[in-house]
């Protein structure tokens, strides 16, 4: 209990409509309405055809805190609070087995060295939370891949990584692949390698058996934010003639609710 906090073992309530003051009954009102319009359109969603694999490119986070005067830093741990949004409403919807999310590219280690790591430190403390607090993650009984040429991580990221993936591979839910640190070039190389190793063929099929990320569920939609229309080395192999391809002008900071079920309602007219 945080100080200054008293102890009341009432059962807790929002306030009617006619307890609030005058100037709250607008602001609650018209979160009612929000509320309702999100859940009837959640549900209009549930009912129609989904994405079975959709994938993320988060975009954006150092130019919004810069746009905000805010240290770069911010920016990343908004970012994952974004995340963790749009997760839970992807899997809400039941059917979207796959969420594959672009992380941190190989690339990215040219950047600062403080911000780099920044970063890792981010990681390392926000993936110990999905796998050991996040209630989510248990409700859906989702499994964590990471997926990317991990020996480039500092040994504590490498553990805790390890650990996401270990502590949640008996789960039977959606998967959520964690690019991180991540190549689709480097990715294909690496496949082609353990064909060859194994003896294979080099051949589509042999191939694509052995990618970090598994493309025997396609990417069905790929997102990227902050209005940049490249796929940067992303999934060039589990993208194809069939994925549907949205470049939003939002930095993914603010990638919201509204911007997801429009996507996704495009995907329905689209296999209706």
């Amino acid at each position: 209990m945080e100080d200054g906090a008293q102890s009341d073992e009432r059962t807790e309530r929002y306030p009617t409509v006619r307890e609030c003051s005058i100037i709250e009954k607008p602001r609650m009102i018209w979160n009612w309405i929000v509320d309702a319009v999100l859940r009837h359109a959640l549900y209009s969603l549930s009912t129609g055809p989904l994405p079975r694999h959709i994938a993320f490119i988060m975009d954006g986070n150092r130019r919004w805190s810069r746009s905000h005067g805010m240290p770069v830093q911010e920016g990343h741990a908004k970012g994952f609070e974004t995340l963790k949004r749009i997760l839970e409403l992807c899997l809400s919807l039941q059917r979207i087995e796959v969420v594959t999310v672009y992380a941190f590219a190989i690339d990215n280690f040219k950047r600062k060295a403080s911000e780099v790591d920044a970063l890792m430190e981010l990681a390392r403390t926000r993936l110990i939370e999905l796998y050991q607090q996040s209630e989510f993650v248990a409700r859906h009984s989702i499994r964590i891949r990471i997926a990317g040429h991990r020996e480039y991580l500092p040994p504590s990221v490498q553990e805790t990584a390890r650990r996401a993936e270990e502590e949640t591979c008996h789960n039977i839910g959606p998967i959520l692949n964690i690019c991180f640190p991540y190549s689709a070039q480097a990715e294909i190389c690496h496949a082609a390698q353990k064909a060859a190793k194994a003896g294979e063929p080099i051949l589509p099929d042999t191939v694509a058996s052995h990618l970090m990320v598994p493309a025997h569920i396609p990417v069905d939609i790929l997102v990227r934010t902050s209005h940049v229309s490249r796929l940067s080395d992303f999934l060039l192999w589990q993208v194809n003639e069939h994925t549907q391809m949205h470049f939003i002008k939002q930095y993914w900071p603010t990638f919201g609710t509204y911007d997801l079920l429009s996507i996704l309602l495009e995907y329905q007219r689209a296999h209706m």
